[in-house]
């Protein structure tokens, strides 16, 4: 359920505020307290999966208590529907299910209420004492700011000459504070800014002295390297100071035997089901397309998955018949391509339902890169340095960069994609897949960035 540090308290603060809300259900409604269990955990479920442990909702108070009542209801829902299932508890399930969202809605306004003052006061910091002032270091400064796990950092740049020159932005944007230790040694000046951690990160590195850091080291603060730092905290990939050597020894980039059966099994179970649950709703679209005008319901295109191999991906058909009578371009916003059907279906993901059945026959994952054309690919990879490495694994119809980076279409949108993507390959498991699947559902709700 952690989505990043700062939302590790924020759903420390939930388990608080459920413990709390239980207490008058046990004690005054012990007959409604047996069917308690199930509404806590879907609760949260539905919470992680809506995107409320994400750090724009923890920066963001008053759109996370908007959204509440929707996410609190498909909890609430979700927690009926498992204790009617488990015939836990008795009484009238509507009147349970009532009592569930007030309560649950009241106990998850109180933890986002409650981190919100936390977040205002010094509580939620993270203090880190950084090796470098250049501009590795801004660039550093500028990823924290945006897309840190936390919502706060306290960051003291060390700077000296070997290590390459002072970058100006970083004084001027009040991204922390530079300093020139001159004769203080290095442990000394992190045991007085309380830093909880150091990050190697000078643009000049020939001559660094090691053993500085291994004092840090050895006193218990610990001691991370610009690339590694940057993969734990952003949780992607830096491509624009990517070292191949950082790839080739890191940990990551392996799939086992177990790994691809456990996918692969994955895969047929949740498509299989996914299908036949999504057959209702495959019927109304293919009957709307059918409607708005003619041409084919399905669309069939080349696409590339694992290994570079081509395949056919299938699609409800959003477009024109005639939208490439002028060769393969990327979508645009507001394309006039669309059909008014089309437009619908976009926004709802209910397109991509056909591309189960590719699931399926094994040409994608349920979880991987999306699949591109190969005429993009090849303009891509001339450009963008480790292009195919995204191939070791199937595309999928969801992935880890289709719910951080919104739709784009363009060679700096497939450089930022890309560096999530690497993320995923890097750092493959199934229960990382269960996690970009339960954010999927943010994603269709709240589309962002959707052509």
């Amino acid at each position: 359920m952690r989505a990043n540090s700062s939302g590790s308290v924020l759903f420390a603060l939930d388990l608080i505020a459920l413990v709390i809300a239980a207490v008058p259900v046990v004690v005054w409604a012990p007959g409604m307290a047996a069917a308690l269990p199930p509404y806590p955990a879907t609760h949260l479920l539905a919470l992680y999966a809506m995107g409320l442990y994400r750090r724009d909702a923890l920066l963001d108070t008053r759109r996370s208590l908007g959204r509440l009542p929707l996410v609190v209801g498909m909890g609430a829902l979700g927690g009926l529907i498992v204790a009617e299932l488990l015939g836990l508890g008795a009484g009238d399930r509507l009147h349970q299910l009532a009592f569930a969202v007030l309560t649950l809605t009241l106990a998850a306004a109180a933890a986002r209420i409650a981190f919100s003052l936390l977040r205002h006061g010094r509580f939620l910091r993270r203090r880190l004492l950084v090796i470098g002032a250049g501009r590795r270091a801004w660039d550093l400064a500028w990823m924290l700011r945006k897309e840190g796990r936390d919502v706060r950092y306290d960051v003291t740049f060390l700077h000296q000459r070997a290590l390459g020159e002072l970058d100006p932005r970083l004084e001027e944007g009040g991204f922390g504070r530079v300093i020139q230790p001159g004769n203080a040694d290095l442990l000394s000046i992190a045991r007085e800014i309380d830093a909880e951690q150091v990050v190697v990160a000078p643009d000049e590195r020939r001559g660094m002295a090691l053993e500085p850091l291994l004092e840090c080291k050895k006193s218990g603060i610990p001691v991370l390297p610009y690339l590694v730092f940057v993969e734990r905290e952003i949780r992607r990939i830096d491509l624009k100071r990517m070292e191949l050597s950082y790839i080739l020894f890191s940990d990551g980039f392996c799939f086992g035997l177990l790994d691809r059966v456990l996918k692969r099994g994955f895969d047929l179970l949740v498509s299989g089901v996914m299908l036949v649950l999504a057959l209702p709703f495959l019927l109304g679209a293919a009957l709307a397309i059918r409607l708005d005008g003619p041409g084919p319901i399905l669309y069939r295109q080349e696409r590339m998955t694992r290994d570079g191999r081509s395949f056919h991906i299938l699609k409800l058909r959003t477009m024109r018949v005639d939208a490439e009578a002028g060769g393969a371009v990327w979508a645009a916003t507001d394309d006039d391509r669309i059909t008014r059907a089309g437009r619908f279906l976009r926004r709802t993901r209910l397109d991509e339902i056909p591309q189960l059945i590719n699931v399926l026959k094994g040409d994608m994952s349920l979880v991987g890169p999306r699949p591109e054309r190969p005429a993009f690919i090849n303009a891509l990879a001339a450009q963008i340095p480790l292009y195919h490495e995204r191939h070791m694994v199937k595309a999928g119809l969801t992935g880890w960069a289709q719910i951080n980076y919104p739709y784009g279409a363009s060679i700096d949108d497939a450089r930022s994609k890309l560096s999530y993507d690497l993320y995923y390959v890097k750092n493959f498991s199934i229960l990382f897949d269960l996690l970009i699947i339960l954010q999927t559902l943010r994603v269709i709700i709240w589309p962002s960035g959707v052509r």
